[in-house]
């Protein structure tokens, strides 16, 4: 039985990562879990996979990579490594990634296997000076320090293949959890709720409202559109929601813009919505948008890293640069007034989303760490 550590924070961990180490301990693999805790989860990720993997490690790991903290849990994965003798590392994460690389790079020596799964690097086309300045030249070398890099876009893959690493693999995603959306516990109407007619289009964006989620981009679209039957839904919490309130008010639409907040029937309401609407400037991949697709929905999406992997603009629905506001009104109006292109878009993203759900990601994992 091969020994198997997994290295995240235990919001990775939580949110994306719960169903691989779950079948890769159904597959015979000694898993073992060491989790950072950004934000609050450690006691889900216990009762979660309580039973399922052997050992569960808290190690004192910040996301910024200036916390001295960080010291601390450079010092908690040593001692873990001294103690225990691992096949395989996985690990998750920029910060988390670099600690547990340089913590390993005695064991491999050893033959222990390293492998960096990146979720997204922070340096990528239109990224800022700053990130390509500070993170790009970090990522390059510590790419020296594993077996494999895995990524889940295409221009990742590219990127890291011009890095150290002699070994290199594209997957699709993290994985879309199907169950969940499957699942639907709660059976909501959302237009009753709100006040909608039955024949009111609603458009919809999911995720934490912030700067990078540029929902005020939607919100200018809907202004310029100017229909009254067209209402936005906004399914997330943040940071930006005075703010977008207040824009809302300012452009005369605050009537049909609805701030939804978090809600646990987010799939509902995706399969009664008409379009999804996603304007962020940066992604590593989009979970949001692969979840719209397998609900059959149409997406206005802006053109982000990993986007043009699994749509195509014309037939997924319309592809945008983040800020072009004129691009998401249009792109919301030629779905609204074509419900052939609805149906068409609905079709292909049902079937295009197929390699991204988690079934077929939990081969492919499995596959890599057979082989790294």
């Amino acid at each position: 039985m091969k020994k198997l550590l997994i290295t995240s924070t235990e919001l990775m961990m939580i949110q994306f990562l719960v169903p691989h180490v779950k079948y890769l301990s159904e597959q015979g693999y000694h898993v073992e879990i060491a989790c950072s805790e950004v934000g609050g989860r450690m006691d889900d990720v216990r009762n979660t996979l309580e039973g399922v993997v052997k050992k569960i490690h808290i190690l004192r790991l910040e996301r910024s990579p200036l916390s001295p903290r960080n010291f601390h849990g450079y010092q908690d994965l040593k001692k873990l490594l001294s103690e225990n003798r691992y096949d395989i590392i996985w690990t998750n994460e920029p910060v988390m990634g670099v600690v547990t690389r340089l913590a390993a790079n005695k064991y491999r020596r050893k033959g222990t296997k390293v492998l960096y799964m990146c979720h997204g690097f922070h340096f990528y086309k239109g990224a800022s000076l700053p990130n390509w300045l500070i993170f790009y030249p970090i990522e390059r070398f510590m790419s020296r320090f594993c077996d494999m890099i895995v990524t889940i876009n295409h221009e990742d893959e590219a990127r890291a293949r011009t890095f150290h690493c002699p070994h290199v693999e594209y997957i699709h995603g993290i994985g879309v959890n199907t169950d969940r959306l499957h699942n639907r516990n709660e059976q909501s109407d959302i237009r009753s709720e709100l006040g909608l007619k039955k024949e009111d289009f609603l458009v919809l964006s999911v995720g934490e409202l912030n700067e990078n989620k540029n929902q005020q981009v939607i919100l200018r679209a809907i202004a310029q559109l100017n229909d009254p039957d067209i209402h936005y839904l906004l399914c997330g919490k943040g940071d930006k929601r005075e703010f977008l309130e207040a824009l809302a008010k300012e452009l005369g639409i605050a009537q049909n813009v609805h701030f939804l907040g978090y809600r646990k029937d987010v799939v509902d309401i995706c399969h009664q919505s008409d379009v999804f609407a996603h304007a962020s400037r940066r992604e590593g991949i989009s979970v949001a948008s692969l979840e719209a697709m397998y609900c059959g929905l149409p997406l206005v999406m802006s053109k982000v890293r990993g986007a043009e992997d699994y749509l195509i603009d014309g037939e997924s629905g319309f592809l945008r640069n983040a800020d072009d506001v004129a691009g998401f009104a249009d792109g919301i109006r030629l779905l609204k007034d074509n419900e052939e292109q609805r149906k068409r878009s609905r079709q292909r993203n049902r079937k295009a989303v197929i390699p991204y759900c988690v079934e077929n990601v939990k081969r492919e994992i499995l596959q890599l760490i057979q082989i790294v």
